[in-house]
């Protein structure tokens, strides 16, 4: 199984910047990609962002397209979230999972065999 360690969260005021973190390890070979959800209280979890290993290929919500960007680094087998211009409907648990084919639609959970903990982003207005 793929382990997945998120780290990075804090909180921020509104128009900050944080920078999260998504270490896998174990089953990694078989892992297509990494990507990012977000659950906010009393909301049900949304696609946030994915990156892919195979041709760095990138994919983000509506949402945060512009603002947010995701990015890779193989050899460490970690993906980073690069949030910008934090809004307060940013707040959310953000949680990292694994990918595990390069089959399947990447903004339905269902797709993704592995999950992280989570991480706790607050913005204040």
């Amino acid at each position: 199984q793929v382990n997945l360690v998120e780290s990075g969260g804090g909180l921020v005021q509104s128009g900050d910047s944080l920078r999260l973190s998504c270490t896998s390890s174990g089953r990694t070979f078989g892992v297509a990609g990494l990507g990012w959800f977000r659950q906010a209280p009393g909301k049900e979890r949304e696609f946030v962002a994915l990156f892919t290993w195979s041709a760095g290929r990138t994919y983000y919500a509506d949402s945060v397209k512009g603002r947010f960007t995701i990015s890779g680094d193989k050899r460490k087998n970690t993906v980073y979230l690069q949030m910008s211009s934090l809004k307060p409907e940013d707040t959310a648990v953000y949680y990292c999972a694994a990918k595990g084919s390069y089959a399947g639609t990447y903004y339905f959970e269902n797709v993704y065999d592995s999950w992280g903990r989570g991480t706790q982003v607050t913005v204040s207005a």
